[in-house]
C-alpha cells in the first residue's frame, strides 16, 4: 500500500526531552497502520524507530487523509519512562503465533 507522510508542525518539549510532531498521511484505500506510519516517519526523520511513538491518529469517514501526532524522544529509554503503557503497546508490532 502506498501512502505519503507530510510533517505539518514540530514543537520541542525540553522538560520531557522530546519533539512533538504533527503530521498528515495521504493514502488511497484503507488507513495505514500505526506501525507502518511509525516506520515511515522514522525513515523520513532519519532516526531509530524505537524513538518514535504515534500518539493519536484521526481519519474522517471517507477521507483519504489522516491527521496524527507523534512523540520523538531523545532516547528509547526516555520514551519507555514517559509514554503510557497503552501507547507503547499500540506502537509495538504484534508477534505472530509461534514467534518468541
Amino acid at each position: 500500500m502506498k501512502f505519503e507522510v507530510k510533517i505539518m508542525d514540530t514543537k520541542r518539549n525540553d522538560l520531557l526531552r522530546r519533539n512533538e510532531v504533527f503530521f498528515i498521511v495521504s493514502h488511497n484505500g484503507p488507513t495505514p497502520s500505526r506501525i507502518e506510519i511509525r516506520e515511515k516517519l522514522a525513515n523520513l526523520l532519519r532516526i531509530d524507530v524505537d524513538r518514535v511513538y504515534i500518539v493519536r491518529m484521526k481519519t474522517m469517514t471517507g477521507a483519504r487523509n489522516t491527521k496524527g501526532e507523534a512523540h520523538i524522544y531523545d532516547s528509547p529509554e526516555q520514551a519507555k519512562a514517559i509514554e503510557p503503557k497503552h501507547i507503547i503497546a499500540r506502537n509495538t508490532p504484534q508477534k505472530e503465533e509461534g514467534e518468541k
